[in-house]
């Protein structure tokens, strides 16, 4: 796992804390530096390793930014970052979580009232001092009230996004060992939710003291919390990842039991006592003859990790509740199918009748990452991604998709710094990917993202959108909106005669602003009747549409277009995270715009 993103992260709190004492351009600069870093396909650490100019060779990283990432490379700090940090000594992150406050808000507010975290915001904002503060008022201060609880919930959770890299490293790490038979994530990560409380891995093997040995030693591992015979946690990037070595025979239903949810997992383990069966964590035991067998139907949570439990009582616990015959529990598969049920896929684990679903073979084949032939939602240099069209395209053609779509913003609504085509620049960039085309393998189509205002209406002329092979639609601006104004805004987007695709319907970013709340049933409807795709972007801030939403989609009749929303050719690469929150909502390849083949898409575009 290279360190481009913790580097980026580093640089983006220099910007903030520069921005924060009233420092002019810098931010600006350490903020497009961090993107590419983030975005450059080397490994920072390597380029650092290769002295200042090698990392000055990143696009929009200069000497100073050079020497100071080399610095922190070699010895874990910045000094300068460190001087700023005591000259503001705040909680940035979550102080900027709050919607509404950013940076300078955070400086001026340090300087006025000593607030430095999230307890002295609410102080503040509860004792009406922030509305004194010259700049402010009632209603700013009451704004920033009503955000803090959502800003709290959000640093109790990490994005999947942040955390799906560190436990895919831990697999791989893991998963290299001889003495491990079976690795797995399980808990809320392996079911692809939006965020995760940690990275809960399960280990089956033999061994144990060597496995926990090895896992305090792993090198992304930055601090031990505990260790124990068969369990240990560490924290690596900032979250915490929890190790458990089961039994090989037991690694199935220790799986299943894990991976969750609490409430899919009550509903399992009634369907076993129903049958006269035990399930938990160490297997499926018939338990037809022995006594008070089945007084555990509401189990333990099912989340998964975390808990430092006293390994004897664990041990005690065990062998009161492997008590039966062994029905199942090496395999997940084997438990479910033990149960009379077809194996149900992770994503669908919520307890919202996929049990059911799966007693009466009625289980949906779910869409996979394979399943997507080109990536309908992506940008360009020609508004605020970083390459360019050719770039781009063949970044989609080297991952073998089968056409790709070019969609810059257009001006509008929620387009800051001139970043928007207008008319004239989108029949221009026309030329620009015809050009382009002639020298990759595969089509490109122009689209445009153009934007949804209040009322529902698209920022750019019909005349326009209606030369364009593909229009997505998005809300970028008036994202406070009341439910009814947001469905009302919604519906009519869907209804506008060029639109194709409703581009992140909510506008929501995970742990940093909710979003629109819609009707999503009226939503859904009116894009099934209209032949507009529900996006499920990909980019793992939005993953909107969510799990629950594509379901409506799905039910409705509407179809799904799983898009990365790509600035780089390395965020094609998220389209996974996409693929999974559509599975979350029960998908099928066949509902998947972008898993049609060529003419399959062409077919839709002309409906």
């Amino acid at each position: 796992m290279s360190r481009n993103d913790e580097v980026a992260t580093r640089l983006e709190e220099f910007a903030d804390l520069l921005e924060a004492t009233d420092v002019e351009y810098k931010p600006t600069a350490y903020r497009r530096a961090a993107e590419n870093v983030r975005d450059h396909p080397a490994p920072i650490e390597g380029l650092a390793a290769d002295g200042e100019e090698a990392v000055a060779e990143i696009d929009r990283v200069g000497d100073a930014i050079a020497a100071k990432i080399v610095e922190y490379v070699e010895t874990g700090t910045i000094e300068e970052l460190e001087e700023l940090r005591e000259e503001l000594p705040v909680d940035m992150a979550g102080l900027t979580a709050v919607e509404g406050v950013g940076p300078k808000t955070v400086g001026t507010l340090y300087d006025a009232l000593g607030i430095a975290d999230l307890d002295e915001l609410e102080a503040g904002a509860e004792a009406g001092e922030i509305r004194e503060v010259s700049g402010f008022g009632a209603k700013t201060e009451q704004n920033i009230l009503d955000n803090i609880p959502f800003a709290r919930e959000s640093r109790e959770r990490t994005r999947l996004g942040d955390a799906r890299p560190v436990a895919d490293d831990a697999l791989a790490y893991l998963g290299d060992r001889d003495d491990v038979q079976s690795v797995e994530v399980c808990g809320s990560i392996r079911r692809w939710k939006a965020t995760i409380g940690d990275v809960d891995v399960l280990v089956a093997s033999d061994e144990r003291e060597p496995i926990v040995e090895a896992f305090t030693e792993w090198p992304a591992a930055d601090a031990t919390i505990e260790a124990g015979t068969g369990k240990a946690s560490v924290r690596a990037n900032g979250t915490r990842v929890d190790l458990r070595i089961v039994d090989p025979d037991e690694f199935g239903a220790a799986l299943q039991y894990f991976t969750g949810s609490r409430a899919h997992n009550v509903t399992v383990r009634n369907r076993a006592i129903d049958r006269g069966l035990k399930l938990n964590e160490y297997g499926l035991f018939d338990v037809s003859d022995v006594e008070e067998a089945a007084d555990d139907a509401d189990g333990a949570d099912a989340e998964g990790g975390g808990d430092a439990e006293d390994e004897t009582a664990d041990a005690e616990d065990a062998t009161a509740t492997r008590a039966g015959d062994r029905v199942a529990g090496e395999t997940e598969d084997g438990v479910y199918r033990a149960l009379d049920l077809d194996p149900i896929p992770p994503e669908l684990r919520e307890d919202r009748g996929e049990v059911h679903a799966a007693a009466e073979g009625r289980l949906p084949v779910l869409v996979e990452p394979g399943d997507l032939r080109g990536d309908l939602h992506t940008h360009t240099d020609w508004s605020d991604g970083g390459f360019s069209i050719a770039e781009m395209a063949t970044a989609a053609a080297d991952r073998g998709y089968d056409y790709h779509v070019v969609t810059d913003h257009a001006t509008g609504p929620g387009m800051v710094g001139g970043v928007g085509l207008d008319e004239d620049d989108i029949e221009e960039q026309a030329a620009a990917i015809a050009a382009a085309a002639e020298d990759v393998d595969i089509p490109i189509f122009h689209g445009i993202e153009a934007n949804i205002d209040a009322d529902g209406a698209l920022s750019t002329d019909p005349e326009t959108l209606a030369a364009l092979d593909l229009v997505v639609a998005s809300p970028h601006a008036a994202l406070g909106q009341d439910a009814d104004a947001a469905t009302e805004r919604l519906v009519r987007a869907v209804e506008h005669p060029h639109v194709d695709i409703l581009g992140h319907p909510t506008g929501r970013l995970i742990n940093e602003r909710p979003g629109l709340d819609p009707d999503v049933e009226a939503v859904v409807e009116a894009a099934a009747a209209n032949g507009v795709a529900i996006e499920v972007n990909a980019n793992p801030a939005r993953l909107d549409a969510d799990g629950e939403f594509v379901r409506a989609a799905v039910e409705a009749g509407a179809t799904i277009a799983v898009n990365t929303d790509a600035h780089a050719p390395r965020e094609l690469d998220n389209a996974r995270y996409g693929v999974h929150t559509a599975r979350r909502g029960w998908a099928e390849a066949a509902d998947v715009l972008n898993a049609r083949s060529l003419n399959g898409l062409r077919s839709f575009l002309l409906e």
